[in-house]
This record gives structure tokens, C-alpha cells and sequence, in this order.
């Protein structure tokens, strides 16, 4: 295929900026995402937990994940001091719980809660867990890669654990009505 030479404009040309805008948009939302919680922590009294839809595995050996964080947001201030993150899987019934994880959470360290669901501090990495998630994973960050207005943290998998059975249905992003991205 041949290159390009010179600056690609960012839409077709002859199309309507905004029409087109809003077309990529609702295309990118049509990929099918995850929807969990992120937990962080500066490692010392600091958590946070975020709704998170940018998430995948990105290596099989050594396993990692990688997440993708707005550089403005709390929980990226919080990742980037301790190098280290929590991703919890959350049960498809509990569908309701990823709005309360919009903005930065109210920590009540005495009674383990964030926004009032309990957490645990994740054993590997300190990172808080909601107590109700199905599964979690605990990442340590190995490379974080700036992409545009976010950061795509890579961290390897160091716990992985399953708190609900095995066999349970995790939320995604179009069993809700929120969206993010495009």
C-alpha cells in the first residue's frame, strides 16, 4: 500500500468536520468494553477508586495490563506516585455502583470504605479493592506510555484473585448507559 506523503487531514476530505466528528464517535463506541474499578493509592493515607472503560491485556508472558488514564484525573496522580494500580471486575447485577466511581471518592479510612462500599487493601500492592468485586487484578507499573490526553499505564499482573464464583457475569459498558471515548 502506498504512503501517504505530507499531513493527513483528520477527517475525509469534502466531509463536514463536526459530521464527521460525531460519525467516529459513535463507531468507536460500537467496540465492546469492559466497564470496571480502579483502585489507587499514594501508598501512604491517599485511595481513590475510578471508573475505568480503558482496559485490556496487552502480554501473555509476563502478563500485563494495560489501562488507560485521563493525566488530569486523580487516580493518575495517585498511580504515578505509587507505581501501582488494582482492576476489579464488577458483577453485571451491580451495574449501578460504577456512577458512584465518576469522581474522586470519599475515603473513610477508619471504617474501610470508599463512597461507602468496603475495600480492601489490595496484599501485593496496597491498591484499594472493592470488597464486591467478582475478580481483581494487582498491577505494578512497569512502563507508563503518554498518549494524547491520557496514559496508557502497563503494569504486570502480581495478585490476581476471585471474590464471587467463578461463574459470575461482569459488566461491560453497553449493559449500562454511560459512554466514554470516540
Amino acid at each position: 500500500m502506498p504512503v501517504k506523503e505530507g499531513p493527513v487531514p483528520p477527517f475525509p476530505s469534502g466531509a463536514d468536520p463536526d459530521e464527521y466528528d460525531r460519525l467516529r464517535r459513535r463507531v468507536l463506541w460500537k467496540m465492546p468494553s469492559g466497564l470496571y474499578v480502579v483502585g489507587s493509592t499514594d501508598r501512604a493515607e491517599r485511595r481513590n477508586a475510578m471508573t475505568l472503560s480503558w482496559a485490556t491485556q496487552v502480554s501473555f508472558e509476563p502478563k500485563w495490563i494495560g489501562i488507560g488514564v485521563e493525566r488530569d484525573a486523580f487516580t493518575h496522580e495517585l498511580i504515578a506516585a505509587s507505581g501501582a494500580f488494582s482492576l476489579c471486575m464488577i458483577d453485571r447485577e451491580d451495574r449501578a455502583i460504577v456512577r458512584k466511581f465518576t469522581k474522586p471518592v470519599d475515603v473513610d479510612l477508619a471504617a474501610r470504605t470508599l463512597n461507602g462500599f468496603a475495600y480492601i487493601d489490595g496484599p501485593a500492592t496496597g491498591a484499594p479493592v472493592l470488597a464486591q468485586s467478582v475478580a481483581y487484578v494487582e498491577c505494578e507499573v512497569r512502563q507508563p506510555v503518554t498518549i494524547g490526553n491520557h496514559t496508557l499505564f502497563l503494569g504486570e499482573v502480581v495478585n490476581a484473585a476471585f471474590l464471587q464464583d467463578e461463574e459470575t457475569e461482569v459488566l461491560r459498558m453497553e449493559d449500562t448507559r454511560m459512554s466514554y471515548g470516540g
